[in-house]
């Protein structure tokens, strides 16, 4: 696996590049008109000289931000050989050959993912008083049909025309593309760029082009089934390893087919998203609640997606772990009453008119976004608030890390809005986190599929007086006219319904057509059925209602913990200056996999009862820690555990012996103090439950200097 550029400081597009784009763009359209009006020289020349002026300036920007990017290569195969010595994670049955697509976390990986997972529910769960659900993996096909996942859960794939390999087709375009740009760099930089048997030879871009993979890379969710086939011809898209063209896009349905039961009569699937066990549950969670709204479910557990070619690690795996959130609110009061509280959180909003006009993300109050109606509505943008603080808290990237609404055409089939936590790194913007608006899509497919109406219930403080469109069966004619069909039309009618409320619409449209003499259906069997008025009324009616009954709608912040935890590792990563075989990972405290480390100077029994004291000590404070009383010098000792990302290390030596105190060093400073151990222990307390600082303890204790390592 080749090292890939991670782009530093401002996650963004200069501001500079942007606006030349946006001024090349318009004095192109000023060229063009003269041109096609036949100007004169004179008055063509100095805008045709003007145009050319501005893409030598884009070139030369271009250039300089490439070899800004080149000083700043990000070493992804020294952090990867780091995840694999000390055993974060490593592929699955790799004895067996492994794979692809599944991973076994090894000790540091489970502590690290149950860490993020404890901090999720302090922040989200216990936060916000939700009610936590743990629903089955496998699934009954009825339900996922449904929920459209049968039908709509499907990417595109490609073939190698010649091997037969087979690559996701929009991952295909991206990473063809991503290489074209980094090989531009390098040839900009005076570097020769690696040559693949097969493709063409690589030759420098023009602005233009750059301009245009950068739009396409922005822009890929755009692209679906025809239009995403032209796009791989136009751009001459290959298989990176053999050059060959490659077959035109085809659907392939990502969710894993099982039997359950002996027969092998009902089929299954393996749940694709935990969400639709907190939708059947929505009754008992409701009058768990003792109806009250709004109110949220969440749960923690394993997902399954049948990835078309699983690579880039643990983002783009066939099981992982997602943590997941159902927020139940009245469709016409999509208010938060905490929304005050994020209000002012300001963060970097890529919204789908700016990615439309080929522009980057906005730095916006929620507030301000809320009201502008970039976000829809507060409710959502409270999670999306929420979300960005959470991610931040532990320990990702501010400057890489910005949240994207999806367009239009690539919005899930069950939501109205969404944003997706998009985190950036070697391997470009990657979505971590979505915040969908499903309105009532789920609840209302369930409760028609299956008669259970899944409502709120709210008592009204003064009955209302509403008029409503109604059907009625004439059962005495019905069942005798459609016999063993009846219940397929009876289907029919009943899928009129959203819970137990008529759909308006629908149901005019019925009448117009039964006005007309009869009205063509179709029941759920399939087959085609007439209806005429002796056989159903429609009509409006006045009702006194005492009680409003509505379906809620639902906002969903979706974690995919595999992915965070990937980014949050590269985040984290650096090595020391001046030895770069010294890796380190910079964890906030909270999420450390092991928060301290102990260790004698050397090897004597004396130290025994006070390494027993400080252990001893760390277990009362909940704290996770581990002794190293290892043969190794205490330096290679402290480098062994930064690599695991250790923030903390206590040491006993010969003055413990004398006075009880004991050095404190703190991992990325490697700066230490020494005091008594009672204090040390309440300072790393304190530290991990993030009451203070190293700077505030620094400040306010000596810096002891014998071991600085």
């Amino acid at each position: 696996m080749t090292d890939t550029d991670r782009p530093t400081g401002s996650a963004d597009p200069a501001p500079d590049i942007t606006a030349l784009k946006d001024a090349i763009a318009k004095q192109g359209d000023v060229v063009k008109a003269l041109k096609a009006e036949k100007a004169p020289k004179e008055r063509l020349q100095p805008e045709l000289d003007r145009l050319l002026a501005l893409k030598e300036e884009l070139k030369q920007l271009l250039l300089k931000e490439a070899q800004e990017n080149e000083k700043n290569k990000f070493d992804r195969s020294g952090l990867e050989s780091l995840l694999i010595k000390r055993f974060f994670y490593a592929p699955s049955f790799q004895i067996y050959g492994g794979i692809a697509g599944l991973y076994d976390y090894g000790p540091p990986g489970c502590a690290l993912q149950n860490n993020i997972l404890s901090l999720w529910r302090q922040h989200f769960v216990l936060e916000e008083d939700m009610l936590e659900v743990e629903c089955t993996n496998l699934t009954p096909e009825a339900v996922l049909q449904t929920s459209g996942h049968v039908e709509r859960f499907a990417d595109y794939m490609v073939k190698d025309t010649k091997t037969g390999d087979i690559f996701r087709a929009d991952h295909l375009v991206k990473q063809v593309l991503n290489q074209r740009l980094e090989d531009d760099t390098k040839l900009r930089s005076g570097a020769a760029p690696k040559a693949v048997k097969g493709q063409p030879k690589v030759e420098p871009l023009t602005a233009d082009q750059r301009a245009e993979y950068e739009l396409v890379l922005e822009t890929l969710d755009n692209y679906q089934g025809e239009d995403l086939h032209q796009l791989i011809r136009r751009l001459d898209i290959r298989a990176p390893e053999t050059g060959n063209e490659v077959t035109a896009p085809v659907l392939f349905n990502l969710m894993f087919e099982t039997q359950i039961g002996p027969t092998g009569q009902f089929k299954g699937y393996l749940r694709p998203e935990t969400a639709q066990g907190h939708f059947l549950n929505f009754k008992r969670l409701y009058e768990f609640n003792t109806g009250q709204m709004p109110f949220a479910s969440a749960s923690v557990g394993k997902s399954f997606r049948n990835e078309i070619s699983p690579r880039q690690g643990l983002l783009r795996v066939r099981e992982f772990t997602m943590a997941e959130i159902e927020h139940y609110v009245d469709p016409t009061k999509k208010d938060h009453p905490r929304f005050d509280e994020v209000r002012d959180v300001v963060l970097p909003l890529y919204s789908a008119t700016a990615q439309e006009a080929a522009a980057g993300p906005t730095k916006l109050s929620i507030g301000e976004a809320v009201e502008k109606g970039i976000i829809n509505n507060q409710t959502l943008g409270y999670f999306v608030a929420r979300i960005y603080l959470f991610l931040v808290r532990i320990g990702v990237d501010p400057a890489r890390l910005r949240m994207r609404q999806h367009m239009s055409n690539e919005m899930a089939h069950y939501a109205c809005d969404c944003w997706d936590a998009e985190i950036q790194s070697s391997y470009g913007w990657i979505e971590c986190v979505g915040c969908a608006d499903r309105s009532a899509y789920d609840l209302t497919a369930h409760s028609n599929k299956t008669g259970e109406k899944l409502v709120v219930r709210e008592q009204l403080p003064e009955p209302i007086i509403a008029d409503k469109w109604v059907l009625d069966v004439n059962k005495k004619n019905f069942g005798p006219a459609f016999k063993k069909n009846a219940k397929a039309v009876q289907g029919y009618l009943d899928s009129l319904k959203e819970g137990d409320q008529w759909n308006e619409a629908r149901l005019l449209d019925l009448l117009d057509k039964l006005n007309t003499g009869k009205a063509t259906i179709t029941g759920t069997d399939g087959n085609e059925y007439e209806l005429t008025t002796d056989l159903i009324k429609i009509e409006k009616r006045t009702f006194k209602e005492y009680v409003r009954e509505y379906i809620p709608s639902v906002i969903e912040p979706s974690f995919g913990i595999g992915r965070i935890l990937y980014q949050l590792l590269e985040h984290s990563y650096y090595v020391r200056e001046g030895d770069e075989q010294r890796g380190v990972l910079k964890f906030p405290a909270c999420i450390a996999p092991i928060k301290a480390l102990v260790l004698p100077i050397s090897h004597s029994d004396e130290f025994l009862p006070f390494i027993k004291d400080v252990v001893t000590g760390l277990r009362r404070f909940n704290i996770s820690n581990k002794v190293d009383d290892s043969g190794s010098s205490i330096g290679k000792r402290y480098a062994r555990n930064d690599e695991l990302g250790t923030p903390f290390a206590v040491t006993v030596d010969f003055q413990t012996v004398q006075d009880q105190t004991v050095t404190l060093r703190e991992r990325d400073s490697t700066k230490q103090i020494r005091e008594k151990i009672s204090t040390v222990l309440e300072i790393i307390k304190d530290l991990v439950e993030e009451k203070t600082t190293w700077s505030e303890v620094e400040a306010k204790y000596p810096t002891f200097v014998q071991q600085e390592l």
